[in-house]
């Protein structure tokens, strides 16, 4: 009987595992999709002061700023299009 009861209840979870699996796989790209958004905020607010101080690249007052934004931009710009492009892939 117990043999019986251990037999059901695993074909339930396996059943249970196989009706909730297209829910995961949906949730896991709806997840990168949301995160690639989060990434891409920064290159938004920063974008404007890389633009700003692109002419100070070089030896400008505003040189690390221009660096500072130019490095943030590049790294979350990066991280988002890789996070939307495995939500792709997927």
């Amino acid at each position: 009987m117990g043999r019986a009861i251990g037999q059901a209840s695993r074909g339930a979870v396996k059943g249970l595992g196989g009706f909730l699996r297209p829910f995961g796989r949906v949730g896991g790209i709806l997840w990168l999709e949301v995160v690639g958004v989060f990434f891409l905020l920064p290159v938004i607010v920063f974008t404007p002061m890389l633009w700003r101080t692109r002419m100070s690249w070089a030896h400008g007052p505003d040189h690390r700023a221009f660096l500072a934004a130019a490095v943030v931009v590049t790294v979350f710009l990066y991280l988002g299009v890789s996070s939307f492009w495995r939500a792709h892939r997927k």
